[in-house]
């Protein structure tokens, strides 16, 4: 498949820790409720799910922020959730409750009828992410992304979000061959979907493993890390300096840096509550890093924010051999002034751009 030629490859270069002359910044839920575009879209797709299996929405949604600011790379569009959705599960959304299953996993003879989806069933997917590397036209790369099967399973066992992991930790414990069941399935089929967005055009993937850190020690390697290393281990990836590069972002996740770091991945995600220093010279720059400003901080004044971001780009250190991509320590909040958001990409820009 034939896209535009890549104007700005910032982003790529400082994941294979190349030189680069300044660090590159997005953010995670780059397109979304903050932004005021956003919710003209959605309200327009009649729901979330109506924008994210619409191609041309999802394109639209995707290309919202880069038209406000100078980010260094675009994200799809999309859910973590859509993979289980696939597998007959129901997923729909309630405002103010976030996502929910209409048949979630929780017992023998569920386990048993789960299986990995045709990936026909995610074409919509595929077909936004072409879209959208041709919407582009080469202006930024654009990351493809899925949830973890562990984060994926957390949502199919409970049926919706949880503050307590109540249901899947009782599999975890009680029944863990049923647990590992639906992390073998997840595995496969979340390996199959970004193998299909690689092909569909995406040029660098990240795996969302929100709910890692639920997991006690032991616990994340068997159940979580482990099953990310299958993933990663069967991506069509490409070789030598075209490789696709893979983030691999675990919240909460910091004591398990090295154990993330040697899973495959060229870049870690890390939280606002890790420093980046101490972790660069953990992984002695063997892989990149991605992060970690608290997204509260974009609640602040323009001086608060520009020194936070500062902050982070001293606590990594000097850019030009990169390894650096800044981002905030989870997901942008949908209360986050747009404004804020100008700053912290100026910010980041210009003060990088001084540290060599």
């Amino acid at each position: 498949m034939s896209f535009p030629i890549l104007k700005n490859d910032v982003f790529l270069r400082a994941l294979k820790r190349q030189p680069v002359p300044y660090t590159p910044i997005w953010l995670m839920r780059q397109a979304g409720r903050y932004l005021p575009e956003y919710r003209e879209t959605r309200a327009k797709a009649g729901s979330f799910l109506g924008l994210a299996q619409n191609p041309e929405y999802a394109c639209e949604v995707t290309l919202q922020p880069l038209e406000r600011y100078a980010f260094d790379a675009s994200i799809l569009f999309s859910d973590i959730l859509t993979v289980p959705h696939a597998m007959g599960l129901g997923l729909h959304f309630i405002t103010g409750e976030g996502p929910k299953f209409t048949h979630p996993v929780r017992d023998e003879a569920a386990v048993a009828k789960l299986a990995v989806p045709d990936m026909s069933e995610l074409q919509y997917v595929f077909d936004a992410v072409t879209l959208i590397r041709k919407e582009l036209d080469g202006k930024v790369p654009l990351i493809g992304f899925a949830g973890s099967p562990w984060t994926v399973a957390c949502y199919m066992v409970e049926g919706q979000g949880s503050k307590d992991y109540r249901l899947i930790k009782s599999m975890l414990y009680s029944r863990p061959d049923l647990l590992h069941r639906i992390l073998e399935v997840n595995a496969q089929a979340t390996a199959n979907y970004l193998n299909g967005q690689i092909q569909a055009g995406a040029q660098a993937l990240m795996i969302f493993d929100s709910w890692g850190g639920v997991l006690a020690d032991t616990l994340f390697q068997t159940f979580s890390l482990a099953y990310i290393r299958q993933v990663i281990q069967q991506l069509n990836r490409g070789e030598g300096d075209d490789a696709i590069p893979v983030i691999v972002f675990t919240k909460g996740g910091g004591l398990w840096i090295d154990d993330i770091a040697q899973s495959g991945c060229d870049a870690v995600g890390l939280d606002w509550t890790t420093s980046l220093a101490r972790v660069r010279k953990q992984v002695s720059d063997r892989v990149a890093l991605q992060g970690n400003l608290d997204p509260m901080a974009l609640f602040g004044s323009e001086s608060a924010i520009r020194a936070e971001a500062r902050r982070v780009l001293d606590d990594f250190g000097p850019v030009g051999n990169g390894g650096h991509v800044f981002n905030l320590g989870h997901g942008i909040s949908q209360f986050t002034p747009p404004e804020s958001v100008s700053v912290l990409v100026d910010e980041v820009h210009s003060y990088s751009r001084n540290m060599r």
